[in-house]
């Protein structure tokens, strides 16, 4: 399989690194990188991760094979009504987004006819790091990519979506959008809301130069991941609102268990706790060798 021009939009670290690695799998002709930011798209170039560039929308999509739209979730919507005049009637269009359920609504509302050759999909990778530079053509190797098609999407957009990603090294999997979001509020969404309160806790105390200078290994590995961009995850959280609400109280009634164990000097009950979650940590981390997944993905 290989699509004669792939076009995404989006060349960041997620589109970056979705071009290089179809690139290196050969799935793909001609790549056009689309951005409003033109020295990103002068970066791209000078990588070799695009061919040609384009800063509008529309003209990017224009005879493109596939449209891979790689922006922040909340600038979804005016890509798809930016494009929706200028898509073949062959053309399959796809997103990298974090959150599918509001995608998913939007595309049906904006692409009209297209909407049967959208395919909506997430790759659980990515580092904490942004922009075409960080882009890397591994990223996606034996990392999942969650698809969630609709009842009326085309079975050849779906085989050609799962194609470049399989290219690209990765396990693609397929379930409903709202199943997807339900999950990944808990284990991508929600953990990132912690990195950021936890690093804004610890700035906020006295004296705060202090205590981030004692910062030690076991709080930089646990708050890596809130150096991820800001404006993606404020995308991301207000995108999947419901069901990150869902886990952040979830986790809010977790934490106060522990407070009220400390509370009361109840040392039988925090070591309960403790090796409650010192058993699932470790299911997981034997559960994560066993898929060959290395890299932590932020979303």
């Amino acid at each position: 399989m290989n699509v004669g021009r792939l076009t995404v939009i989006g060349i960041g670290l997620i589109g970056g690194s979705f071009a290089r690695a179809v690139r290196r799998g050969g799935a793909v002709g001609e790549i056009v990188g689309c951005s409003a930011d033109a020295a990103e798209l002068r970066g791209a170039i000078d990588l070799g991760v695009i061919d040609r560039a384009e800063t509008d929308v529309a003209a990017a999509a224009r005879g493109a094979g596939v449209v891979m739209i790689a922006t922040p979730v909340g600038a979804i919507p005016a890509v798809f009504r930016a494009i929706a005049g200028s898509l073949g009637e062959e053309t399959i269009v796809s997103d990298a987004g974090s959150v599918k359920g509001s995608v998913v609504a939007a595309a049906r509302a904006l692409l009209g006819r297209h909407f049967p050759r959208f395919v909506a999909g997430h790759p659980i990778a990515g580092t904490e790091r942004s922009g075409v530079a960080a882009s890397l053509p591994d990223l996606y190797v034996n990392q999942r990519v969650i698809l969630t098609p609709e009842a009326e999407t085309r079975a050849d957009a779906i085989a050609t979506v799962r194609a470049l990603w399989e290219a690209a090294g990765a396990h693609v999997e397929e379930m409903p959008a709202g199943e997807h979001d339900a999950i990944l509020a808990y284990t991508s969404h929600l953990p990132h809301m912690v990195a950021f309160a936890l690093v804004n806790c610890l700035g906020g105390a006295e004296p705060a130069s202090e205590l981030l200078r004692f910062a030690a290994g076991g709080f930089r590995d646990l708050t890596r991941i809130a150096s991820s961009h800001p404006v993606m995850w404020r995308d991301i959280a207000l995108a999947n609102r419901d069901e990150l609400l869902r886990a952040l109280h979830g986790y809010q009634g977790s934490l106060a268990e522990i407070i009220a164990a400390i509370e009361k000097g109840d040392a039988a009950a925090l070591e309960a706790i403790f090796a409650r979650a010192r058993a699932l940590r470790e299911r997981l981390g034997n559960a994560g060798q066993a898929h060959g997944q290395s890299k932590m993905p932020p979303s």
